[in-house]
């Protein structure tokens, strides 16, 4: 009996020196690594990528400003019923593309004005093929479908139609990612006195102020249309513009995020990811560092010929000078009509990817460097 305690105790003693050796190597092999910040100093020696521009010119200011700044971009093209037309807009990236190849890559898109068309999901089939061989490398799908778009009997054509469920399928198969502006910012469904920003904009063009066209589809039927066309389309590689149409809460943001694996968003709406941090600076942070592989810079910014090309240099860089702070740093920054509030200071590592790796992990887009 006594030598069957000693036995015991003996054992015992064995594992706590086995446990306490393997922690301790553990320990030793799990180094902890500092956090490493970019600086406002670092903004021109990094190189950065903004995925949502609109080149409306054969003007090359903007890519002499992007070029200075280290910023390479992605031009898309829209399929707009106002301004420059689907195929000018395809005419221009392709013009840039040609000269700066190395720079930029370009959306191309799809018209639906044929849409009544028997032929409309083949025709359309063929005009990406054909875009994708002039160098495309995305499809951007626009608001009109859902917005504007109505079929034969009157009902509005929604992102999860069946007929679009064809181009998605071959988008799918093919590995090209769609970029989806789906409606508007939830504001356009508020009254004035509800909106977070936007009461200038639609208190001066009521006829894009939903609120008040209840025969529209609502803000929920844009966005549920949106989630049902991931859920058919799983393995569609998708980036949802202006934060996936869920700026004012990046709750239901994150509970997509986590739905769907291959959807990202772009960074475009930064009047409202300043509001977030403003009312709570660290939940905005912990959101940026636990989706940092999902999240891609972008401006949203239009180049046009009327343009003034030194005032629109300046304006470019500022904008982009600006934004790096709010991200890499915890500088003072102000919010017209809040107040003050810090930048986020975000990691080098999360910074990278947003400003670069995401974007050319979706787009594969490389650098010569």
């Amino acid at each position: 009996m006594i030598q069957s305690k000693y036995l015991l105790i003996l054992t015992i003693c064995s594992v706590f020196i086995y446990v306490g050796v393997k922690f301790r190597n553990n320990t030793v092999a799990t180094k902890i690594e500092p956090v490493i910040y970019y600086q406002l100093k670092d903004f021109n020696t990094v190189k950065k990528f903004d995925v949502h521009i609109h080149i409306n010119t054969k003007e090359t200011h903007f890519i002499q400003q992007a070029i200075a700044d280290n910023f390479y971009f992605q031009d898309i093209v829209d399929d707009r019923p106002f301004g420059v037309i689907m195929d000018q807009q395809q005419s221009f990236a392709k013009i840039h593309l040609n000269n700066f190849p190395d720079q930029m890559n370009f959306a191309t898109t799809f018209k639906v004005s044929n849409w009544d068309q028997k032929d409309w999901v083949k025709s359309t089939i063929a005009h990406l093929k054909q875009s994708f061989a002039q160098g495309a490398t995305a499809v951007k799908i626009w608001k009109n479908i859902g917005m504007d778009l109505r079929d034969e009997n009157g009902d509005f054509v929604m992102v999860d139609h069946p007929r679009i469920d064809s181009v998605l399928t071959f988008l799918s198969e093919t590995g090209i990612p769609l970029l989806g502006h789906n409606g508007e910012p939830r504001d356009c469904w508020l009254p004035l006195e509800k909106m977070i920003f936007n009461q200038g904009y639609y208190g001066s063009h009521p006829e894009y102020h939903m609120y008040l066209h209840p025969e529209y589809p609502s803000y929920e039927d844009q966005i549920n249309a949106r989630d049902t066309m991931l859920e058919k389309h799983p393995n569609l590689n998708f980036m949802g513009a202006h934060l996936g149409s869920l700026e004012w809460s990046l709750e239901e943001l994150a509970k997509r995020l986590d739905a769907y694996p291959l959807m990202r968003v772009d960074l475009t709406r930064m009047p409202n990811l300043k509001l977030h941090t403003f009312n709570n600076r660290q939940k905005t942070r912990e959101f940026f560092i636990t989706y940092q592989d999902r999240l891609i810079y972008g401006t949203d910014t239009a180049i046009n010929p009327t343009d003034d090309p030194d005032e629109l240099k300046d304006r470019i860089h500022q904008r982009w000078l600006d934004e790096w702070k709010f991200y890499a740093t915890d500088n003072p920054l102000k919010l017209k009509g809040y107040g003050k509030l810090k930048g986020l200071k975000l990691p080098r590592e999360v910074i990278d990817k947003i400003y670069f790796e995401n974007a050319s992990k979706l787009l594969g887009f490389k650098t010569m460097g």
